[in-house]
């Protein structure tokens, strides 16, 4: 159990979302607009190359904090929360939601002091938001897409993080939620 020294309870608290996220040749195919009666061809690649985005989302603050990475583990897990800790500003707090995917539960994960984990309960994707940031990325700038080789699955994922993180009040809409506040 971790002791909380006295007077940290004055900090802001900022809540963060974290997920990670599976891109590659065997992306989504979404809708398309086309002519009544015609069936467009779409493209449906039968490769295996993957990468992994893993992303953290601080919907009151509108940031996020993105990485893409060759594998999803625990590894990967620490570098992304040491990204978070260097992004929580002094006198902040992050306290970041996570599910139970098993690196997520690694005792091996660094401490920071800046950052607490908190784990979601089992089986309840709808409580991390930060799953909306990959249906939006799958929607608007994966979807039906060809992959020519590992690079290009990373150089289009970082474009549609940026994409995404870009617009103002984009993370705040897709990702609030009313049970996640604290004043």
């Amino acid at each position: 159990m971790k002791v909380v020294p006295p007077g940290a309870w004055k900090k802001v608290i900022d809540i963060w979302f974290q997920d990670e996220a599976r891109f590659g040749q065997q992306n989504s195919i979404s809708r398309v607009w086309a002519p009544t009666g015609s069936r467009p061809g779409l493209i449906r690649q039968q490769q295996f190359e993957y990468a992994y985005v893993f992303g953290a989302v601080c919907p009151q603050q509108d940031r996020a904090i993105g990485l893409v990475l060759p594998c999803a583990n625990a590894k990967g897990l620490a570098l992304h929360l040491e990204q978070i800790s260097l992004a929580t500003e002094d006198g902040h707090h992050a306290v970041v939601l996570l599910d139970r995917a098993g690196f997520h539960m690694a005792q091996n994960l660094p401490k920071f002091e800046n950052v607490s984990l908190l784990w979601l309960p089992a089986c309840a994707p709808e409580l991390n938001s930060s799953e909306r940031l990959w249906e939006w990325m799958r929607e608007h700038d994966l979807a039906n897409k060809a992959f020519s080789c590992y690079e290009d699955i990373v150089d289009c994922c970082c474009e549609a993080w940026n994409n995404l993180c870009g617009e103002a009040g984009r993370l705040f809409s897709l990702c609030s939620r009313q049970w996640a506040v604290i004043q």
